[in-house]
């Protein structure tokens, strides 16, 4: 499904070393991230939520009952307002969540999928956390850090992301069929963002 070199880097150094340095800036601008925030509404993202890959944004515009904010930097995640919870953890080197079986409602990834070189464990192992029937809602643009994202997703576009997502539940188990949304197409009003999610099996 995936072809030799499409999981490779063009930085492959550990990627605890890239981030240790703290970003507290914002990826996408203020249109993608009220669109984020109001498809987390529309999908009713309320409950418990893991975020992963996350920092100090996690993209509510209102918070979930308990929010987990799982990423690599310490100071990203302690400043996160909306985070109940905070934990480092690198995905890259150990795909296994440290959650229970059952353990959320909702999982979200913003703007960092492009960056797992083992998405189909980490995929996976998110349907083990989460209970049945609740939401793994994958959301990006055309940004990233090109360094650390994976080669596939560099030279594909905002058509070949989504559908390099939705295989990624695909070929991952434990998934229904993943659902594809343009939140704002490119030439919009800020920059593009699309989602791809599913409901755990």
């Amino acid at each position: 499904m995936f072809p030799p070199g499409f999981f490779d880097r063009a930085d492959p150094s550990p990627d605890r070393f890239f981030y240790s340095p703290p970003r507290l800036v914002t990826h996408i601008d203020d249109q993608a991230i009220a669109a984020v925030g109001a498809l987390y509404r529309e999908l009713g993202l309320t409950g418990e939520v893991l975020d992963l890959m996350s920092s100090w944004v996690s993209h509510f515009t209102e918070p979930p009952a308990r929010l987990v904010a799982l990423g690599m930097n310490q100071v990203e995640l302690a400043a996160n307002p909306q985070a109940h919870e905070w934990l480092i953890h690198n995905l890259n080197d150990t795909p296994r969540l440290p959650f229970d079986d059952d353990s959320f409602d909702a999982v979200t990834c913003c703007v960092s999928v492009d960056y797992l070189t083992r998405p189909i464990e980490v995929f996976t192992d998110v349907a083990r956390v989460l209970r049945p029937g609740g939401l793994f809602v994958v959301t990006f643009s055309n940004r990233c850090f090109p360094t650390k994202a994976i080669r596939g997703w560099l030279y594909a576009d905002d058509a070949g992301h989504l559908e390099i997502v939705r295989r990624y539940f695909e070929a991952a188990d434990g998934w229904g069929e993943p659902a594809t949304k343009q939140c704002i197409p490119p030439g919009g009003p800020g920059d593009p963002l699309y989602a791809v999610y599913a409901a755990a099996l």
